[in-house]
């Protein structure tokens, strides 16, 4: 294992790719996407056929609650094993390899594939671990989800890390390097294009060299004006569940290996993407709320007594805009105790629906709040979207960013599967 990554949490791994196969049936997207949508996977069964496929690899999350999912797991695991050995795979040893995503909006987004140690990764809000969720992880998604991974002798990933990286010093300087590619295919249903290259030797160590340079405490201090604060190399962009399950099945085989043994077992680590958090394909868009079976002059007033000081209009502090059926408007909390607006808001609703019931929506899109905002007995809050320059700073000062903050990209345009790794 490369030393030179050994304080970063981050290695280059054994990483397995398929040969000799049709890698556009073999891609696709993430399991936690299009779960509301069955003629989506339905379109990707009808593509796969009989091809070898990390389709045969998943579970879509659309099917986890499934009457037979046991069933469907049992049949993922044997085809894993089929796959290993009908040597469907080829390892690329001791690997980093860079990505180029051409999205559905054209834009071309800029990855690199590594393992995470999960030693190194905490979801626990204020966690000073150097890998860390961004937002609340939901305890009760993760049992479903370990009973997929708990046995399967590989993994496929979908997580997707962020760094803070605005000079570009990381993943930027692969772009138009030479090296050795991997493949170059469209994605099915809509997903765009990928490339992937594995990086030499020389490329490998410069990027060790330049994660260690964004975590000295002196590049944190500028960045976040804080001192003395355990460093945050990676932030969880997507796939947060996925990785606290990786981490619940590797603490659940700690307690029966012996300690001495814990670094060698390969359910150590994760396989991850790592992504600039300021790549200019990357798009923030905020979540909007929207209530329901509540009477939206109550809704304001209770607003305003929770935070006594807010007031009408915009000014200096945290500004939500908001409309209902008798009009719209804007309220200002000056003096904010936490970094985000969508924090202010999210702290009142939770207290306002336990104490008074109605019921809450996530929505994407201005029109959409508006137009649901204005219906009898609702309410639509629409939020500023958050800077990325937030990210960052904001789990470092709160700990981690409320739920349904942001959501980073469309569902196409979501990571695939490509590459896989042994876990066992």
């Amino acid at each position: 294992m490369n030393e030179k990554f050994r304080k970063l949490g981050f290695y280059p791994a054994d990483v397995l790719l398929p040969k000799d196969v049709d890698m556009t049936k073999w891609a696709v997207v993430a399991c936690d996407q299009f779960t509301s949508q069955p003629e989506y996977w339905q379109a990707v069964e009808e593509t796969v056929g009989d091809a070898p496929s990390a389709l045969r690899l998943i579970l879509p999350e659309a099917e986890l609650n499934g009457p037979d999912v046991d069933a469907h797991i049992a049949r993922i695991n044997d085809a894993m094993a089929k796959y290993l050995s009908e040597d469907v795979f080829r390892t690329l040893e001791d690997s980093l390899i860079y990505v180029e995503r051409a999205q559905s909006d054209g834009r071309i987004r800029h990855g690199l594939i590594g393992m995470v140690d999960l030693e190194q990764y905490d979801f626990t809000p204020g966690s000073g671990a150097l890998i860390r969720a961004t937002e609340g992880t939901v305890l009760s998604r993760i049992p479903p989800r370990v009973k997929v991974r708990k046995d399967a002798p590989i993994e496929l990933p979908h997580v997707m890390l962020l760094i803070d990286d605005p000079a570009g010093t990381v993943i930027e300087p692969l772009t138009g390097a030479e090296m050795e590619k991997l493949y170059d295919f469209d994605l099915q249903q809509g997903g765009g294009h990928i490339t992937g290259w594995r990086l030499t030797e020389g490329q490998t160590d410069a990027v060790a060299e330049a994660l260690t340079a964004l975590c000295t405490p002196e590049e944190q201090e500028r960045k976040y004006s804080v001192k003395d604060a355990a460093p945050l190399l990676f932030a969880v962009g997507d796939g947060n569940h996925s990785l606290a399950t990786a981490k619940q099945c590797y603490e659940d085989l700690k307690k029966v290996t012996p300690e001495e043994e814990w670094p060698a077992l390969p359910a150590r680590y994760a396989l991850v993407e790592v992504v600039n958090n300021h790549d200019n394909a990357l798009q923030f868009e905020p979540i909007h709320r929207v209530l329901f079976d509540v009477e939206p002059e109550k809704v304001l007033e209770a607003f305003m007594a929770f935070y006594p000081d807010a007031h009408d209009g915009e000014g200096p502090g945290h500004s939500i805009a908001y409309t209902y059926e008798g009009g719209s408007g804007v309220v200002t909390v000056p003096h904010p105790r936490v970094q985000l607006a969508v924090g202010t808001l999210q702290a009142f609703l939770d207290a306002y629906l336990k104490d008074h019931g109605g019921e809450v929506d996530y929505i994407h899109g201005d029109e959409v709040v508006e137009q649901l905002g204005r219906k009898p007995g609702s309410i639509g809050f629409r939020l500023p979207a958050m800077g990325k320059e937030q990210l960052f700073k904001t789990v470092m000062a709160d700990g981690v960013l409320p739920r349904k903050t942001f959501s980073m990209g469309h569902a196409q345009d979501k990571r695939y599967y490509v590459e896989a790794r042994k876990i066992k």
